[in-house]
């Protein structure tokens, strides 16, 4: 028992030293993979491509691809290094795009209704319309949920309580022949 303990003791020590020295490190996107002259790992290098360049796939022969780049040269390449969609940075950057256009197309419309309302005259309510409901727009909706969840909680607990007392009521006087003995 004593030598479990110790064993223990070791193993949590071990991983607490452990956990101090680990290091983390994350992965860099960009790649430059060769692009060589044959199917295999003894041929040339005939040129070599960068993350998010895009290529040409002619054939596939095993774990190979035979491509064709921008440039016009003709090579093999690992297929793991390809892939259908676009690079992370590529992505991004478009979607910064898309991002920036937006923002622009808000601030254009909020000019617009900004201007829409101040050419507007205001119209003045008739004394025979009902008043509109005042709504105060700082008041939390969250609020009257929340009463209404307590004022359900509480019907429960009170219609549970009633029916337990009720039901334990029956159970004694079918004991003790219809007798209330508290």
């Amino acid at each position: 028992m004593k030598n479990r303990a110790c064993v223990l003791a070791g193993i949590a020590g071990a991983l607490v030293v452990a956990a101090v020295r680990a290091e983390t490190l994350y992965v860099i996107d960009e790649l430059i993979v060769s692009v060589s002259s044959t199917a295999d790992e003894s041929g040339e290098r005939v040129a070599s491509i960068h993350s998010g360049d895009s290529v040409e796939v002619l054939d596939r022969h095993n774990a190979y691809a035979h491509v064709r780049l921008s440039s016009g040269t003709q090579g093999w390449v690992k297929t793991s290094y390809l892939s259908a969609a676009l690079p992370l940075q590529r992505q991004l950057t478009a979607q910064v795009a898309e991002l920036e256009q937006l923002h622009a197309q808000v601030a254009r419309l909020e000019g617009e209704a900004t201007a829409a309302r101040a050419a507007v005259p205001v119209m003045r309510e008739r004394a025979s319309d009902p008043p509109a409901p005042s709504v105060d727009p700082s008041a939390p909706l969250w609020r009257p949920i929340w009463q209404w969840a307590l004022g359900c909680s509480l019907f429960g607990l009170a219609s549970g309580f009633a029916l337990g007392w009720r039901m334990l009521d029956r159970r004694i006087r079918r004991k003790y022949g219809g007798l209330r003995i508290y």
